[in-house]
């Protein structure tokens, strides 16, 4: 069965996030590395934790986008 209009918006937004959260994390780990160059392995550390939970943030996201394929998750009406 296809998606409707509302569930083909709601999976694409969080296909969006998800892939929001992934470059974003991208850039962190980035910074990260040129915070421990520079000695500065405490706020490399802080970066990296923000960045695992950036993964596990998008791979939920992922998850739900599935699930909102699939019919798992459907968009209903605003009351």
């Amino acid at each position: 069965m296809p998606l409707t209009k509302p569930n083909q918006e709601l999976r694409h937004d969080l296909k969006q996030a998800a892939a929001l959260l992934k470059w974003s994390g991208v850039d962190l780990l980035q910074a990260a590395r040129k915070l421990s160059e520079a000695g500065k392995e405490t706020e490399a550390q802080e970066l990296l934790q923000i960045a695992v939970s950036f993964q596990e943030t998008e791979d939920k996201l992922t998850e739900y986008a599935d699930e909102v394929k699939t019919g798992r998750i459907v968009r209903g009406k605003a009351e």
